[in-house]
């Protein structure tokens, strides 16, 4: 998302975002809730020339339930990859026949809640899997719809942290196993074939990974077809990625992804899936902070924010670009700063020679396009309090999450001398 200034003042749609940091503190995220619809739109407008296609947001990429609930509101379903996520997604109004259940480590509790629950596929991601999800099916006397994922060893050219479809990773089904896995599928009581599945990887920058992977897919089709199997639905997974440096290249839209889709599988029939996440939600969100500290190092001079590797993780595991901005509009010669937290951890640095306007103790600033695997992946490490979120509509805004107390946190655990012994209470 681009900075968007008004008379001086960092905007989010009609609201200033100084004043969400006057009134609830920093740090805090904040997220458009226009600019979550506008992605969707694109998505749901792209996809129209493939009329049976079924969008479901990747509920990994930011889990607060007002964000699921206004994409259910749009009509989208969901992608899970735990039974929490898939908890979350129901309470927000998404239909179970709309949530497709991926990952890799589904416990028999979960197949279990899920099967109940009514969901639309099961994405398989192994044979041990499969066998595992047979068994429990069969037992409460129900059937899982599924696809299994392929692994179809394409190189998705972005960080390899987040690359899922490499032989070397560790999702899916190596795709030269496939029909042999299919063969299983049919044979085994309480599973339904549906379809096939894919994903691999996120922030992809370029159509050219998945015209690899959709040729290598529509080959498999071709073969599973002449080996009789009947696919109801195409999952091609999501990934796009959007622009974090202006430096990087323009992210392929939704429109364009969608014609590779028609080209290589539209003459498959059946439902297409696609599971967008950080393209819908990556730039409609912000992380705001303040300056505590302005220091002068030996070589360097450092920004000490408030906002810590515990509340935006993305710098400290992946390196990750994120711009960062004052809210009053700079002015005056930029410096090279190193823009660091609070944390106890030399790591704990969201960028290096960043070139900025000088800033001083008590102003604030944001982090750019933080609506993506910022909230969603913050914790509490050096028992920093769990960072609220706003979600903004029009010139309006609201707390989505509420900041935590300290008597919360500290609460969740107990001293040695409160807690029973595991014998006394067995015994009890």
């Amino acid at each position: 998302m681009k900075p968007n200034y008004k008379d001086g003042e960092l905007m989010m749609e009609g609201v200033k975002l100084s004043t969400v940091a006057s009134v609830i503190g920093t740090p805090v995220y904040c997220y458009s809730r226009g600019s979550i619809e506008a992605a969707y739109r694109g998505y749901e407008n792209a996809f129209v020339p493939l009329a049976n296609t079924l969008i479901c947001y990747a509920v990994k990429a930011n889990t607060n339930q007002a964000v699921i609930g206004t994409l259910a509101a749009l009509g989208a379903g969901a992608d899970v990859v735990s039974e929490g996520e898939l908890r979350r997604a129901l309470k927000a109004g998404v239909q179970a026949s709309k949530i497709v259940y991926s990952g890799v480590a589904k416990k028999h509790g979960e197949m279990e809640f899920a099967l109940k629950a009514g969901i639309y596929q099961f994405n398989v991601e192994s044979e041990p899997e499969l066998l595992a999800l047979s068994k429990v099916a069969d037992r409460l006397g129900l059937t899982a719809s599924i696809a299994l994922r392929v692994n179809p060893d394409v190189d998705a050219k972005t960080h390899d942290k987040i690359a899922t479809g490499k032989s070397e990773n560790k999702f899916g089904i190596p795709w030269r196993r496939v029909r042999a896995v299919y063969r299983l599928a049919g044979s085994l009581p309480g599973i339904r074939v549906q379809g096939i599945a894919m994903h691999i990887g996120s922030q992809l920058l370029s159509l050219e990974p998945y015209r690899a992977a959709y040729g290598r897919l529509a080959e498999m089709i071709d073969a599973l077809v002449s080996d009789g199997v009947q696919l109801d639905s195409i999952d091609i997974g999501g990934g796009l990625g959007i622009r974090y440096e202006d430096d990087q290249p323009v992210p392929p839209e939704p429109a364009e992804l969608a014609a590779m889709a028609h080209e290589c599988l539209g003459h498959f029939g059946g439902r297409l899936i696609i599971e967008p996440g950080r393209s819908l939600l990556g730039a409609a969100g912000v992380l705001l902070s303040e300056v505590i500290y302005v220091k002068s190092g030996e070589s360097r001079d450092f920004i000490i924010v408030d906002a810590a590797m515990n509340d935006l993780i993305r710098p400290a595991m992946y390196d990750a670009y994120h711009g960062v901005t004052p809210l009053q509009a700079p002015s005056g010669p930029a410096r090279n700063y190193d823009i660091v937290g609070p944390v106890c951890e030399s790591g704990d640095t969201f960028a290096k020679a960043r070139a900025m306007s000088e800033v001083k103790a008590g102003d604030r600033v944001a982090f750019m396009d933080t609506g993506a695997y910022g909230a969603v992946m913050a914790g509490t490490y050096n028992s920093r309090l769990l960072v609220p979120e706003v979600m903004i509509a029009g010139a309006h805004f609201g707390i989505i999450r509420p900041r935590g107390t300290y008597e919360d946190l500290i609460g969740l655990d107990s001293s040695w001398d409160e807690v029973p012994s595991v014998k006394e209470v067995r015994e009890a």
